[in-house]
């Protein structure tokens, strides 16, 4: 059949020529050069936006269970769940999410946190869990948060902060426990907080007795090296209501050291090891013929002189003294000296004065001597002269 000729009996479809076969290879190349050049388009979890700036935004969505995180795009450095109806989160929730650096939980009604939610976000900066219903926390809540710097807690049920919850946050810089149910807290659990400058605690029922007189301790040193601190007032006992427990004198926290005598020593109490006695320097040796050094970071027979301190001890933890303390003591004592230079002063002045003045009457009264010795010589001749002539 010659080419270009129909079929006899019916119609066809004309062959493709040589010009068609260039085209179409022109058009699947052109195609697959875009494919190579353009990005891929990016994936955002359903009722959720995400912006060029790396945030993903699911701000008051409703939502009650977090939406899907492998559809977060890569390198997200924003995830915001404001104003959602999260009540549970599981354990790896927030699993491979290193690439965050801000995560906003606030107006939620999330009521318990599993350990090591946070681990594996190694670049967080900022956690915000404002507004929730969170009452307890597990002390390895925020592990893994060592870049964290600003973190709220406000406005939950929190009655106590576990010790060593915040021994990772070494650069935490802005702290806020306000709106709490907070009535004291250990010193020990804020002492790694090395880098603190601002720390919110008002609207807390705080009870200014003994177990509150360490963190106070903390607080001035905070203070002392430039921090902030917001107010801080007493609600007992009622002699203190309303105050601020930065004015209130370490003075009166005097008590707490005889209380603490007469308990035994107190810290075991208050670590919750009631009747164990306090480690003293002779635990490692009770004999007491081997000197025993206060290096507690080797515990080698070397250095405990072949014995091993007993188990049935509790090691009292260095107790500081108040730096506003010692401030005024060194105010009291500079006037103190200043008072005692100027009396010296003035009496030195007064002395030099008096000699002076003393020594110029002496000079006087030599020069009237003299005069006073003629006047008497000149008497008894008249009183003669006066004799002979009655004769």
């Amino acid at each position: 059949m010659p080419p270009h000729t129909l079929p006899p009996g019916g119609r066809g479809l004309p062959l493709p020529t040589a010009a068609t076969h260039l085209a179409r290879s022109v058009f699947l190349s052109f195609l697959c050069l875009l494919a190579v050049l353009l990005p891929p388009a990016s994936s955002c979890p359903p009722s959720c936006l995400c912006s060029s700036d790396m945030v993903v935004d699911c701000r008051g969505r409703g939502l009650t269970s977090l939406p899907p995180l492998h559809l977060l795009p890569p390198g997200s450095r924003s995830f915001l769940l404001t104003n959602n109806r999260l009540s549970s989160l599981g354990a790896s929730a927030f699993a491979n999410l290193s690439s965050l650096e801000e995560l906003d939980l606030s107006n939620n009604y999330l009521d318990n946190l599993p350990a090591g939610l946070f681990r594996d976000m190694s670049n967080l900066t900022t956690l915000n869990l404002h507004n929730n219903s969170l009452t307890v926390m597990d002390r390895d809540l925020f592990q893994g948060l060592g870049a964290i710097q600003r973190l709220d807690m406000s406005l939950n049920g929190l009655s106590s902060i576990p010790l060593g919850l915040m021994d990772e946050l070494q650069s935490l810089r802005w702290l806020s426990l306000a709106g709490n149910r907070l009535n004291a807290l250990e010193r020990a659990a804020f002492e790694p907080l090395a880098n603190l400058q601002y720390l919110e605690l008002g609207n807390n029922p705080w009870e200014c007795d003994c177990n509150l007189r360490d963190f106070k301790h903390w607080m001035e040193w905070l203070l002392y090296r430039g921090g902030k601190v917001d107010a801080v007032e007493c609600t007992l006992p009622k002699d203190l209501r309303g105050r601020d427990i930065r004015s209130v004198p370490v003075e009166m926290f005097n008590y707490c050291l005889q209380l603490e005598d007469e308990n035994g020593g107190g810290e075991g109490s208050r670590s919750g090891q009631k009747g164990i006695p306090p480690c003293s320097r002779n635990a490692f040796n009770p004999s007491g013929t081997t000197p025993v050094t206060d290096n507690t970071a080797d515990d080698s027979p070397s250095n405990t002189g072949g014995a091993e301190a007993p188990s049935e001890c509790v090691r009292a933890r260095y107790r500081p003294v108040s730096v506003r303390r010692a401030i005024g003591t060194v105010v009291i004592a500079g006037v103190v000296c200043g008072i005692v230079c100027i009396m010296m002063v003035a009496a030195a002045a007064y002395g030099c004065i008096y000699a002076s003045l003393m020594a110029k009457y002496q000079r006087e009264l030599k020069k009237r001597q003299p005069l006073m010795g003629d006047g008497e010589a000149d008497g008894e001749d008249r009183e003669e002269k006066q004799i002979s002539s009655v004769a």
